[in-house]
């Protein structure tokens, strides 16, 4: 995709969303539109599968991709799920996870949801402003006597603070369980994501960088719970036939979308050098823009770089987020206010706890300046540069924007 050619906005009135014209780029550009491997390579696996007739059931593709991805996971063993938030649901199920279980809220609804679908009451912990991850101190003061477990996230692939939370585990007789989802093939001092707590749980999500179309899994070093857990995603079936040992469900994941992985993970390599190429970039367009702060990755780490978050200081900038959002949405660059407006103010948790807001300041403030934008392979430099000149143009024109918007705001009521 490239922008409209020859387009040069000089006044804040040709933007747009003040009906200044055509958007900057004539299709959509999507945060987490998917990577795609060899096209001819998956054709071929999916012809054997069908030559094979054998669809699911942990075919030979769900077997490979599994020991596949210990190479990127770390830990023992990998049992691959039908989607993400099954893994997390039968890996709390698996660890025994019951009453309360500590989890940060700004997350994807997802990692609450696995738990109150269970009847285990997620409760929302404050989250590191630097590093948008759940804060240790804050853990340690929810714990009760209800509490069975932790689950910290690794927010935009960037590590949870590990040796604070398996210490404030191990003292209080906790599991610790990582979602994982945005983490694969990231890093914490040298060690692969996948080896930390009982276990972790990853997302293989149309959107995120490495896909299966639909997929998850969890790794872990106990092979006590991953053979507990590849019971539960399959009815609780035993060897031999119709032989039914334990209680469960189906959560196994098909040959197709296991060729697909495996089809990615031939091009994870190039995914990555492209997420930091376009990183690298952002991080060039963007610099000396007040108010606009890209997240950063520590480069000594392995990172995937699959996400490029902002945040937006509506004091320095001149311009809240949303109204950034919103501006930018018009000219076809589909930028995301992420985690909004966190867990805690979604239901059921609104009503079940309306005034967990108090405890969640860094949460609330995080969900009010946080926004991504578009990388991967849909894009390339010169539309990055045309998104941060947009962003830059904005910024420096931001009390001729908000009057606007203000005007047009007032016109609607």
């Amino acid at each position: 995709m490239q922008a409209q050619e020859n387009r040069v906005i000089t006044k804040v009135e040709e933007l747009a969303f003040f009906g200044g014209g055509s958007p900057a780029f004539p299709d959509k550009l999507h945060v987490g539109r998917p990577n795609n491997g060899d096209k001819k390579r998956f054709l071929e696996r999916a012809e054997d599968i069908l030559e094979r007739c054998w669809l699911t059931n942990d075919g030979p593709y769900v077997n490979e991709l599994q020991q596949r991805l210990l190479d990127y996971t770390g830990g023992k063993h990998c049992v691959l799920m039908s989607n993400g938030t099954i893994a997390l649901e039968i890996a709390a199920r698996a660890l025994g996870l019951k009453g309360e279980v500590i989890v940060p809220s700004f997350t994807f609804v997802a990692t609450a949801h696995a738990l109150q679908w269970q009847e285990i009451t997620p409760v929302f912990c404050d989250v590191d402003p630097l590093t948008h991850n759940i804060d240790p101190y804050k853990v340690e003061q929810l714990i009760t006597p209800k509490t069975t477990g932790i689950v910290g996230v690794h927010v935009w692939g960037r590590p949870c603070n590990i040796e604070a939370l398996t210490d404030i585990a191990y003292r209080h007789n906790l599991k610790l369980m990582f979602d994982a989802a945005h983490a694969l093939r990231c890093s914490h001092q040298g060690q692969l994501i996948g080896d930390f707590g009982e276990a972790s749980v990853f997302s293989f999500h149309a959107t995120k960088f490495m896909h299966t179309f639909e997929g998850g899994a969890v790794v872990t070093d106990d092979a006590q719970l991953a053979s507990k857990m590849r019971l539960m995603k399959n009815f609780g079936f035993g060897p031999g036939y119709d032989n039914v040992i334990y209680s469960g469900t189906n959560g196994k994941m098909s040959e197709i979308c296991a060729a697909m992985g495996l089809t990615n993970l031939e091009s994870i390599n190039s995914f990555i050098d492209i997420n930091y190429d376009n990183y690298q970039h952002y991080q060039r367009e963007l610099s000396n823009i007040p108010g606009v702060s890209l997240i950063s990755y520590n480069e000594f780490e392995k990172n995937n770089y699959q996400y490029i978050i902002l945040e937006i200081d509506p004091e320095q900038a001149g311009i809240t987020r949303d109204q950034l959002v919103k501006i930018l949405q018009a000219e076809n660059i589909l930028a995301r206010r992420y985690f909004f407006p966190g867990c805690h103010n979604m239901e059921p948790y609104r009503s079940y706890f309306p005034n967990s807001k108090l405890l969640l300041p860094e949460t609330e403030r995080l969900t009010q300046k946080v926004l991504s934008l578009p990388t991967g392979t849909a894009v390339n430099n010169e539309i990055i540069r045309k998104i941060c000149q947009l962003i830059r143009f904005i910024v420096q024109k931001s009390d001729e924007v908000s009057k606007l918007m203000h005007k047009i705001s007032s016109s609607q009521m």
